[in-house]
């Protein structure tokens, strides 16, 4: 899965995509997003590919109750094509993700400090590429508009599928993570059929560039946010 990430600042996504935001504010870079944050995705508009805002954690148009989905920040592939949160959006409304990297956690046993005993623990780690370079996670987006609000809000999910190459050891589930060259067949609305999305991460999958250092336990709570949280963490 994927449950936190770093936000770049946009004018690393306008560098690395040579896109601009057509409308509403710029965000600053976070070092720990979680589910429910604002964040910046890339959207197809008007021909182009723009910089837009939406909330992280997807709220379909026909949902009924106030409070939003709890669990709909991310979207598991297999089930994209026929589940009524994802089928939609997949046909008719992807986006894209700019991340710096993300964060996992490992299941591990470790000793105890206290007692020396052997217990179960979950290390995080930070997973980017290897270059340095943005990563692009495959999205999903929907709009929806309330009556306590004067313009539709976008929100989002990132896809998710099994972990393969070297971070199948860390954990079962990563973000789809797509090759640059698969931004214009994403994004493209006129490929409206849930077969061209699936061939389109068949094709860009990224399985290979990235790598993963283990971090500190500060990571684990939300409100963290420091460069220092995607330092390497050497005493585990």
């Amino acid at each position: 899965m994927c449950g936190r990430f770093v936000s770049p600042d946009e004018a690393a996504i306008e560098r690395s995509w040579h896109v601009g935001r057509a409308t509403g504010r710029s965000l600053a870079p976070s070092y720990n997003t979680s589910p429910g944050s604002d964040i910046a995705i890339l959207r197809a508009a008007g021909g182009q590919i723009e910089i837009a805002t939406a909330r992280w954690g997807l709220v379909p148009p026909w949902w009924k109750t106030a409070a939003p989905p709890s669990s709909s920040f991310n979207a598991r592939l297999e089930e994209a094509t026929d589940k009524p949160m994802w089928r939609h959006p997949l046909r008719y409304s992807r986006c894209l993700v700019p991340a710096s990297g993300w964060y996992e956690w490992q299941a591990i046993v470790r000793d105890d400090a206290k007692t020396g005993k052997p217990r179960p623990h979950k290390q995080p780690h930070y997973v980017h590429r290897k270059d340095g370079a943005l990563l692009c996670l495959a999205g999903l987006m929907a709009s929806r508009t309330t009556p306590e609000q004067d313009a539709p809000v976008l929100s989002c999910a990132i896809l998710t599928t099994a972990a393969t190459g070297a971070l199948a050891g860390l954990h079962d589930r990563m973000p789809v993570a797509l090759e640059d060259a698969a931004i214009g067949e994403w994004l493209d609305p006129k490929r409206t059929k849930a077969e061209d999305a699936i061939t389109t991460i068949g094709k860009f999958l990224r399985t290979a560039g990235c790598t993963h250092h283990p971090v500190g336990m500060a990571v684990n709570d939300a409100r963290s946010q420091s460069p220092q949280l995607v330092e390497r963490w050497t005493e585990c």
